[in-house]
């Protein structure tokens, strides 16, 4: 089974991604989505965006991204 990382973004990328999850699931509903709190506000709360971990973890244990 495929693993995909979702990392929706901000403002509008929230509703698109939304919807081509959606897509996504209807053509492979065996995907295993898994949604990562990433965007402006994990930046405003933390200061952070995404670390060089959180990088290797993508690479490392996904088979795609959806953004």
């Amino acid at each position: 089974m495929a693993r995909v990382a979702v990392l929706p973004g901000d403002g509008v990328g929230k509703e698109v991604t939304r919807e081509a999850e959606r897509v996504l699931r209807a053509v492979a509903p065996d995907v295993e989505l898994v949604h990562w709190p990433h965007g402006a506000d994990r930046y405003l709360e933390t200061g952070q965006t995404i670390t060089d971990d959180e990088f290797a973890e993508l690479e490392s244990r996904y088979d795609a991204i959806l953004l």
